[in-house]
Parts: structure tokens; sequence; C-alpha cells
């Protein structure tokens, strides 16, 4: 399956160096980058960083902490030797993404302590633009991304921001680097790579804004599904995520999770919240798995995971689960896992499972 962020990486760093050409007469030590406190030479060292850190956690499949090692300019290189360092690292960042299986995840210490190759790519690419912008503040130079760019990191990293004129207008604004009209100005901010649980045979990825609008279009979400696709619940509920997502009311960990079968990297279906617990404690959850994937456990197991996750949040007190009443293998699946039968209405049966 193809490695969906690789390019992104590429067309980034190609994007900076291009731009920061322009200006590598010029003293990058003695000016500040923008809003920042460092210099454009140690915006540019912090850039760098970035890159290979990041290939560096996903080549080694870090799973606690960052490898400790550290790079730096040599004595004497001048800004073109600079840009040089950028599009390096930039390259094994992009190689790394390319290289790493779908299914593996490296530490990043916030929010969920990991990401996956694309969350990386999305990381890297984020770097890059900001810090791009940073240092052609600095140098007084205009610098635009293409809007491609801005939107990639916008829907896989910041799934909270509600999208504005422009992406990269949001994202200027999203990082306390600019202002859109009618929302406050951002002083503290970090992005959110997807939440993941794990059960005894599945992985539940936790589903981003591009997840959820490309499973609402007929497309695979970046998944190999059993049977060949998605069910329609589960691209019935990835259209509600994107409607979420555009109302600014999009919170990953209470939204949509594709159950993956670990012995093959194959999704069997998807299960999620409503929404957010309400007033009372309450969160409702539902799920969908694919016709051939049916029979074999894998919704009870997946239920007991998510909700037993649910249940251990602050503040929340119950899980509800609706079933149509002529459903019994739905009904048989929520028994299963722990809920009981609370109330029947209108052909509709209602499960609880409480802390």
């Amino acid at each position: 399956m193809r490695a969906v962020g690789a390019e992104q990486v590429e067309e980034a760093v190609a994007d900076c160096v291009a731009a920061l050409g322009a200006v590598t007469d010029r003293d990058w030590e003695g000016v500040t980058a923008g809003r920042l406190e460092w210099s454009c030479r140690e915006t540019a060292l912090h850039l760098a960083e970035d890159l290979i850190g990041y290939a560096g956690q996903l080549a080694g499949r870090a799973t606690e902490g960052y490898a400790p090692f550290e790079i730096a300019f040599e004595e004497g290189t001048d800004n073109a030797g600079v840009l040089r360092v950028i599009a390096t690292t930039g390259a094994l960042l992009a190689a790394a993404v390319r290289t790493t299986p779908r299914a593996v995840r490296a530490f990043h210490p916030y929010p969920f302590r990991q990401a996956n190759r694309e969350g990386f790519a999305a990381m890297g690419v984020a770097e890059v633009l900001l810090h791009t912008h940073d240092i052609a503040e600095g140098m007084r130079l205009p610098y635009e991304p293409p809007a491609e760019l801005a939107s990639f990191v916008l829907t896989r990293i910041f799934p909270r921001v509600r999208p504005g004129p422009t992406p990269w207008r949001t994202l200027l604004w999203a990082t306390g680097r600019g202002e859109l009209p009618g929302r406050e100005p951002v002083t503290e901010w970090r992005w959110t790579n997807n939440p993941v649980l794990r059960s005894e045979r599945l992985t539940l990825e936790g589903v981003s804004p591009a997840t959820a609008a490309d499973l609402s279009l007929a497309g695979d979400g970046g998944y190999e599904w059993v049977g060949g696709a998605a069910a329609e619940g589960t691209r019935e509920g990835a259209g509600i995520m994107v409607k979420q997502y555009e109302e600014g009311a999009f919170h990953p960990e209470w939204g949509m999770y594709v159950l993956v079968r670990r012995d093959d990297d194959r999704a069997v279906g998807a299960m999620g919240f409503h929404g957010v617990p309400d007033g009372d404690g309450r969160v409702e959850i539902g799920y969908d798995l694919v016709e051939g994937a049916r029979g074999h456990g894998y919704a009870t197991e997946a239920l007991r995971t998510l909700s037993g996750w649910a249940l251990e949040q602050d503040g929340v007190r119950t899980v509800v689960a609706v079933v149509e009443q002529e459903n019994v293998p739905s009904q048989k699946v929520v028994t299963r896992a722990g809920f009981t039968e609370v109330s029947a209405d209108g052909g509709q049966l209602t499960y609880e499972l409480r802390g």
C-alpha cells in the first residue's frame, strides 16, 4: 500500500529550499526568525533536527523516547550549505516514510505517545512550512506554500481546528502565527496524532479527518479491507465525522476507530462514539463489521476494549449502545461485552455499561 506523506515531505522541503535560496547571501545568524526567539540560522538547524529526528524514530522503531543523538553544522557552513542539510534530512524522512510498514508506530510524546508514518510525515511537513515562514518573515521575504501541503497538515494532526478561509491562513492561526476573523488569537497549541488502542487480536486506530473524508467518498481510507471495501455503515459514520470537522466539533478520541486485524493488517470494520460524553457522563457507541469478518468475535472484543477505555476517562459513567430489535447478532455482541438492556422503544433496544 502506498505510503502517504513521503511526496508531501519532499514537496515541502523543495519549496523551502527554493524560497530561502533567494536569501542565502544575507546574515541568518544576526536576524531573529519571525516571532521566535531563535535566529534564522538556529531555526534552520532546529528544522533539520526535526526532520532527521522523525526519520530516526521511524527507522529505529522507537518505543520510548527519542534516539539520543543531535546534529550540528560544520564550522564554516554557509547558508547554502544549511539548505543542503535541510534537503538531505528531508530526503531521509521521506525515505523512512516510504519504507516503514503501515502498521508501525514510533514514540512521539503527545498526546498519545505514538505516531504512524503518516503522522510523522505530517509533523515533518508542519515543521518545514512553519519554520520556513519564520525564517522568511525574519528576512522580510514573501512566502506562501502550496495550499495542499497546509491542508495535508491540518487534516492529519490538527483535527480540532475548524477549517478557515484558506488552509495556510488557518495553519498560521492555529500555531499562533496569524489571525482569523472571528477567532481569538492562539497563544498555546499542540498538534494531535490519532489515538490507538489494542485488544487481543485487533488494533483500534483512531480516524483522522483526512481518513474520514476518503472513506466517506468511497475510498479505502488507507486500509486493506476484508472483502475489498468498508461497510456502508462505516462510510456513513465517516461522513458524520467530516461534518463534525467542518463545524469544529471533531474530537479524535471520541470519534471513529478502524478495527485492524494484527495478524494480516487488514481492516475488519469500524467502531466509535457518536460524540463526546454528555453532561451526565453518558456516551453512545456504535459499530459496523464487513460481512466477511463477522462471526469471529471481533465486534465483542473491540467493544470491550473501547467501552472499557471510555469508562476510564474522567467524568464518564455510562456507555450506551442502541440496537435494532430484529438485530439479534448485535444484541448478542453487546450482551457478551457486558452491557445490560435497560429499555425498549420503537423497535430499538437500549443497552448500558456502567463504570
